[in-house]
């Protein structure tokens, strides 16, 4: 955890002025999520970077709050929605496993790009589930390694000790679907982009899913 939140830190603010890799494919995705949204929605996101997703879709719910292990990532999300004179977004520096919520008390949790860097992503799902109220949404896109690259579990520790890359897992997208269905979710809406993201060597394709809970 502790070599992950120094890679984190370290690149928060290059990583910030990255251009999103594929512009039409993020808003299909932001579009997709606020088709769940209500004003009167209580929100959480986990993994929130630099805020800026939890800051696009602020206008369209009561309240964001929204989590990151990086302080520097969250400092970076805090002078964006002062920038932007955004109210509704609480910005915590704060970790999913750390986190403490009420059961059944959440409209709405989104786990963006960030199941693939957890240990305990079976544990973190059933977290959410908790939270949620009946018919409450989880929104994840969530980068499936062993659909392509399933060497890369092979790879992957020398990385992550050497600190050239954060914690990765290595899951097929049929492993998280059955993750969440297993938890109790449905699988409510279900897409994955024709074309993956280069990265360096690396082709990343992504996959994302809006589970429910029930009523």
């Amino acid at each position: 955890m502790n070599n992950s939140i120094k890679f984190w830190d370290k690149i928060a603010e290059s990583y910030s002025k990255q251009p999103i890799a594929d512009e039409t494919t993020y808003q299909k995705k932001l579009q997709v999520t606020r088709e769940y949204f209500k004003p009167d929605m209580e929100v959480l996101e986990f993994g929130c970077g630099t805020g800026s997703t939890a800051i696009a879709h602020s206008p369209y719910v009561k309240h964001i709050r929204a989590i990151d292990f990086s302080s520097e990532m969250i400092e970076i999300a805090r002078s964006k929605a002062e920038a932007n004179k955004i109210e509704n977004v609480t910005f915590e520096k704060l970790t999913i496993d750390e986190l403490s919520v009420g059961d059944s008390t959440l409209d709405m949790v989104l786990g963006l790009n960030v199941l693939h860097l957890l240990k305990n992503k079976e544990e973190v799902i059933a977290k959410v589930y908790k939270m949620l109220k009946p018919g409450g949404v989880f929104v994840t896109s969530t980068v499936c390694l062993g659909d392509t690259m399933k060497w890369f579990k092979i790879v992957a520790p020398i990385g992550i000790f050497l600190g050239l890359i954060p914690m990765v897992v290595v899951f097929t997208t049929k492993e998280l679907l059955d993750s969440l269905t297993d938890a109790g979710f449905k699988i409510d809406y279900h897409w994955q982009p024709k074309e993956g993201v280069s990265k360096g060597i690396f082709k990343l394709k992504g996959v994302f899913i809006v589970a429910k809970k029930d009523l």
